[in-house]
């Protein structure tokens, strides 16, 4: 950001370097999203599981397994959304 602000105050903003600024700014966004979704919902993956224990004790190794498996998904998608805003910082 202080990047931007030096480039505007200079006045030497340029097609090229406001592009590069921009997908910067955009892959630090994707980012910072995709760490807050996965916070979200790990916690809401958590919180039901645990939940879901409480409630039926005998059906624990099922629930856990099916947290499980969410969990794991969400991870990935996580890992998606990274590379891809990397991908987008490099490009």
């Amino acid at each position: 950001m202080l990047n931007l602000l030096a480039l505007l105050q200079d006045g030497a903003l340029t097609a090229e370097a406001a592009k590069n600024v921009n997908g910067l700014l955009g892959a630090g966004i994707g980012l910072g999203l995709a760490i807050i979704g996965l916070g979200i919902g790990m916690g809401r993956i958590g919180g039901s599981v645990a939940e879901g224990i409480a409630r039926q004790p005998e059906a624990a190794t099922a629930i856990r397994g099916g947290g499980l498996i969410f969990a794991i998904l969400l991870e990935g998608a996580t890992i998606i959304a990274l590379v891809f805003a990397l991908l987008f910082k490099l490009i």
